[in-house]
């Protein structure tokens, strides 16, 4: 690595925090008339760089002791990523598609929970008389050993991804049942992770390669069946 382009991108990570506080991607919509910062503020969910590279997985939560700060994670390119040892080329990508998400408020499973404990938040079941004859149940975020009871409706979080199966069994991605009732959801390697798809016959540029070969062997094997050499 030359002396030069390291000092650059160490630089870089030094630089001083520039994201306006209190800033919550999830509430703006990204459009050509808005400009997205930089670098976007943490989320409850998403408290630093280690939490993010364990949700968006491919196993770049290797890689979080390289980041000394949430900024440097938003703001080094794809080259002072290489330079900083980020590979293979595919993995760099891979995280800059999801820094840009991130800032568009495009988060996965669990990016609107408010209440956080150590990684792992607490849902329960809200029921809403609508009528005498209809109630309607809600899948919300509470604080840790807090009861929807104690908490005012309007202070609580719904949660998108969950729903209610049955009486009062919560499930969705990673929620797992409680014995105080309710669920709870941790933060887990490869939560927001983008599955790759299974390469068939080695892929897209060997595709073609492989499987005229196949045609081959299949031929001279069918031929030597019926007896021709």
């Amino acid at each position: 690595m030359r002396p030069t382009r390291l000092h650059s991108a160490l630089g870089l990570l030094l630089r001083p925090q520039i994201t306006a506080p209190g800033l919550r991607l999830q509430t703006r919509l990204a459009s050509k008339d808005t400009q997205l910062p930089l670098v976007p503020s943490t989320l409850p969910f998403v408290p630093d760089v280690e939490t993010f590279l364990t949700l968006i997985g491919r196993g770049l939560r290797q890689h979080a002791p390289k980041f000394p700060s949430w900024e440097a994670l938003f703001s080094l390119t794809s080259d002072q990523l290489r330079e900083l040892g980020v590979e293979p080329p595919r993995t760099r990508r891979y995280l800059l598609k999801w820094r840009q998400r991130f800032r568009e408020g495009k988060f996965g499973v669990g990016g609107d929970i408010q209440h956080v404990d150590n990684g792992t938040a607490q849902l329960k079941v809200l029921e809403v008389e609508k009528d005498p004859l209809t109630r309607l149940k809600y899948v919300v975020n509470v604080p840790a050993g807090q009861n929807v009871e104690d908490i005012p409706q309007d202070e609580l979080v719904r949660v998108s991804g969950y729903h209610i199966k049955g009486a009062r069994t919560i499930v969705g991605p990673y929620a797992l049942p409680t014995a105080e009732g309710g669920a709870r959801v941790a933060v887990t390697e490869g939560m927001w992770e983008d599955r790759r798809g299974h390469k068939v016959d080695g892929g897209e540029r060997r595709r073609a390669e492989v499987r005229f070969k196949r045609r081959i062997a299949e031929r001279k094997a069918m031929r030597e069946k019926q007896g021709f050499h």
